[in-house]
């Protein structure tokens, strides 16, 4: 499990679109986002680099993990 924060994610959109890019990476990941505090947690047997490089590469840069 993951625990991202994640800039410029505003709407139902912004969600979508990085539920998708995590998605590519690992089609079986679980995404959970929080607009309000730009949070999203990746429940995923991938190594986290990839899946930070696919939310970046999506236009939503990931500024903190833990």
């Amino acid at each position: 499990m993951y625990q991202l924060h994640v800039e410029n994610m505003s709407c139902g959109h912004c969600v979508g679109a990085v539920t998708k890019a995590v998605q590519a990476v690992d089609a079986a990941a679980k995404v959970e986002i929080d607009l309000a505090t730009k949070s999203v947690r990746i429940d995923s047997a991938t190594p986290l680099a990839p899946l930070q490089s696919a939310i970046a590469d999506a236009g939503f840069p990931v500024t903190g993990a833990a």
